[in-house]
Protein backbone atom coordinates (compact mmCIF):
# COMPACT_ATOMS: atom_id res chain seq x y z
CA UNK A 1 0.00 0.00 0.00
CA UNK A 2 2.80 2.53 0.70
CA UNK A 3 4.26 1.88 -2.53
CA UNK A 4 0.96 2.78 -4.51
CA UNK A 5 0.68 5.89 -2.11
CA UNK A 6 4.34 6.99 -3.12
CA UNK A 7 3.48 5.94 -6.44
CA UNK A 8 0.47 8.15 -6.86
CA UNK A 9 2.38 11.21 -5.57
CA UNK A 10 5.04 11.08 -7.89
CA UNK A 11 2.82 10.80 -10.88
CA UNK A 12 0.79 13.58 -9.32
CA UNK A 13 3.83 15.51 -8.46
CA UNK A 14 4.79 15.40 -12.37
CA UNK A 15 1.35 16.68 -13.61
CA UNK A 16 1.74 19.78 -11.55
CA UNK A 17 1.27 23.20 -12.94
CA UNK A 18 4.37 23.78 -11.27
CA UNK A 19 6.63 20.90 -12.46
CA UNK A 20 10.03 22.10 -13.48
CA UNK A 21 10.66 19.43 -15.84
CA UNK A 22 9.58 21.41 -19.22
CA UNK A 23 11.47 23.81 -21.24
CA UNK A 24 10.80 27.29 -19.36
CA UNK A 25 8.78 29.44 -21.96
CA UNK A 26 9.72 33.61 -22.47
CA UNK A 27 12.87 33.34 -20.60
CA UNK A 28 10.83 33.57 -17.51
CA UNK A 29 8.52 36.44 -18.26
CA UNK A 30 4.88 36.64 -17.29
CA UNK A 31 3.12 36.87 -20.21
CA UNK A 32 -0.01 38.36 -18.52
CA UNK A 33 1.53 41.22 -17.48
CA UNK A 34 1.93 42.77 -21.41
CA UNK A 35 -2.37 42.75 -21.08
CA UNK A 36 -2.52 43.63 -17.43
CA UNK A 37 -0.08 45.84 -16.56
CA UNK A 38 1.38 47.26 -19.72
CA UNK A 39 4.86 46.09 -19.30
CA UNK A 40 7.21 42.96 -19.47
CA UNK A 41 7.79 41.67 -16.03
CA UNK A 42 9.89 38.47 -14.84
CA UNK A 43 7.99 36.13 -13.15
CA UNK A 44 9.10 33.52 -10.41
CA UNK A 45 8.89 30.50 -10.21
CA UNK A 46 6.94 30.48 -7.45
CA UNK A 47 3.78 30.80 -9.72
CA UNK A 48 4.03 28.31 -13.04
CA UNK A 49 1.77 26.91 -14.99
CA UNK A 50 2.50 24.34 -17.54
CA UNK A 51 1.00 24.88 -21.46
CA UNK A 52 2.05 23.96 -24.91
CA UNK A 53 4.92 21.68 -23.51
CA UNK A 54 6.27 24.56 -21.53
CA UNK A 55 6.75 26.13 -18.12
CA UNK A 56 5.37 29.84 -17.89
CA UNK A 57 6.49 31.72 -14.94
CA UNK A 58 3.87 34.62 -13.31
CA UNK A 59 4.38 37.67 -11.16
CA UNK A 60 1.28 36.40 -8.98
CA UNK A 61 -0.69 33.84 -8.39
CA UNK A 62 -3.62 35.88 -9.92
CA UNK A 63 -1.72 36.05 -13.36
CA UNK A 64 -1.05 32.40 -13.40
CA UNK A 65 -4.90 32.01 -13.11
CA UNK A 66 -5.75 34.02 -15.33
CA UNK A 67 -3.66 32.24 -17.96
CA UNK A 68 -4.64 28.94 -16.76
CA UNK A 69 -8.44 29.59 -17.24
CA UNK A 70 -7.52 30.95 -21.14
CA UNK A 71 -3.87 30.32 -21.99
CA UNK A 72 -4.32 30.59 -25.79
CA UNK A 73 -5.28 34.18 -24.94
CA UNK A 74 -2.01 35.22 -22.95
CA UNK A 75 0.51 32.82 -24.61
CA UNK A 76 2.79 34.73 -27.34
CA UNK A 77 2.31 34.13 -30.45
CA UNK A 78 4.23 31.63 -32.29
CA UNK A 79 5.59 30.16 -29.33
CA UNK A 80 7.55 32.51 -28.35
CA UNK A 81 9.49 33.15 -31.72
CA UNK A 82 10.81 36.55 -33.26
CA UNK A 83 7.80 38.21 -35.47
CA UNK A 84 10.07 39.19 -37.75
CA UNK A 85 12.44 36.56 -38.17
CA UNK A 86 8.92 34.05 -38.58
CA UNK A 87 7.83 36.75 -41.02
CA UNK A 88 11.03 36.11 -43.04
CA UNK A 89 10.99 31.98 -42.77
CA UNK A 90 12.97 31.86 -39.91
CA UNK A 91 12.59 30.53 -36.30
CA UNK A 92 14.45 32.68 -33.91
CA UNK A 93 13.87 33.39 -30.12
CA UNK A 94 12.22 36.04 -29.08
CA UNK A 95 13.31 38.64 -26.62
CA UNK A 96 10.36 39.45 -24.07
CA UNK A 97 11.69 42.75 -23.54
CA UNK A 98 10.75 43.39 -26.69
CA UNK A 99 7.11 43.19 -27.54
CA UNK A 100 3.96 44.35 -28.97
CA UNK A 101 0.12 43.54 -28.28
CA UNK A 102 -1.93 44.09 -31.61
CA UNK A 103 -5.08 42.73 -32.39
CA UNK A 104 -5.44 41.77 -28.70
CA UNK A 105 -2.55 38.90 -29.02
CA UNK A 106 1.11 39.40 -27.58
CA UNK A 107 4.08 39.23 -30.27
CA UNK A 108 7.97 39.41 -29.07
CA UNK A 109 10.70 40.05 -31.31
CA UNK A 110 14.21 38.96 -31.20
CA UNK A 111 15.29 43.03 -30.95
CA UNK A 112 14.01 46.50 -31.70
CA UNK A 113 14.93 46.49 -35.45
CA UNK A 114 12.27 43.62 -35.84
CA UNK A 115 9.52 45.83 -33.34
CA UNK A 116 10.45 48.70 -36.08
CA UNK A 117 10.23 46.22 -39.07
CA UNK A 118 6.71 45.79 -37.94
CA UNK A 119 5.62 48.93 -37.41
CA UNK A 120 6.91 49.86 -41.07
CA UNK A 121 5.24 47.13 -42.61
CA UNK A 122 1.28 46.29 -41.62
CA UNK A 123 1.44 43.34 -43.40
CA UNK A 124 4.40 41.63 -41.55
CA UNK A 125 2.59 40.17 -38.80
CA UNK A 126 0.02 38.54 -41.37
CA UNK A 127 3.43 37.02 -43.01
CA UNK A 128 4.70 35.18 -39.73
CA UNK A 129 1.36 33.78 -39.30
CA UNK A 130 1.63 32.26 -42.47
CA UNK A 131 5.09 31.09 -42.44
CA UNK A 132 4.23 29.77 -38.89
CA UNK A 133 1.31 27.61 -40.75
CA UNK A 134 4.12 25.92 -42.53
CA UNK A 135 7.41 25.51 -40.81
CA UNK A 136 6.31 26.88 -37.21
CA UNK A 137 4.79 23.45 -35.58
CA UNK A 138 7.10 21.41 -37.61
CA UNK A 139 10.29 23.12 -35.86
CA UNK A 140 8.44 23.30 -32.41
CA UNK A 141 10.22 22.20 -29.22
Amino acid sequence: MACLALLAANIAHSQSPGATSAPLAMKGYDPVAYFTDGKATPGSSAFSHIWDGVRYQFASAAHRDLFAADPARYAPQFSGSCTASMANGLRIEGNPETWVIADGRLFLFAGPQGLDMARANPNLLASAGRNWQMLGAATAK
